[in-house]
């Protein structure tokens, strides 16, 4: 799954998805995605349709959604909750879990994570952890 390469990090979840349809042994990271492809029923067809969309590009100026990327972020996420990475993120996390239930925390904070990932590499700079986590407050706050 370390890869750069679109199309084999797209083939890790086709693989993935195959595997658990098939009721074969999923490693932790398959069921890892496994997991976050079950609460996204609307991608179960892309999944289903790997020649179409293996090499397809979703272009955000045209309105498109990137499952792969939209995926990909719930799995950082769970990444960064798991590590306390930044510091603080899992007590927020569980914040506003509280608040809006686990999907749609990770919404909430995925629009964070996404402004964070953009202005780095907007400034060529690694990713401001105090700003990501000032917009998760800000989410948390909004909630109440």
């Amino acid at each position: 799954m370390f890869s750069n390469n679109r199309d084999e990090l797209r083939q890790f979840y086709f693989d993935s998805w195959q595997k658990f349809k098939n009721n074969t042994e999923l490693m932790p990271l398959e069921q890892q995605i496994v997991a976050v492809i079950k609460e996204h029923p609307e991608y179960h067809e892309l999944l289903e349709n790997k020649e179409k969309v293996l090499s397809q590009d979703y272009l955000p100026e045209m309105g498109d959604t990137n499952p792969f990327l939209h995926m990909g972020m719930h799995i950082g996420l769970q990444e960064q909750i798991s590590t306390n990475r930044p510091n603080g993120i899992r007590e927020l996390y569980h914040a506003l879990i509280v608040q809006m239930g686990v999907h749609n925390a990770e919404h909430e904070m995925m629009d964070c994570l996404a402004k964070a990932i953009w202005a780095a590499q907007r400034n060529n700079v690694a990713p401001d952890d105090s700003a990501y986590l000032n917009c998760l407050q800000k989410k948390l706050g909004k909630q109440k």
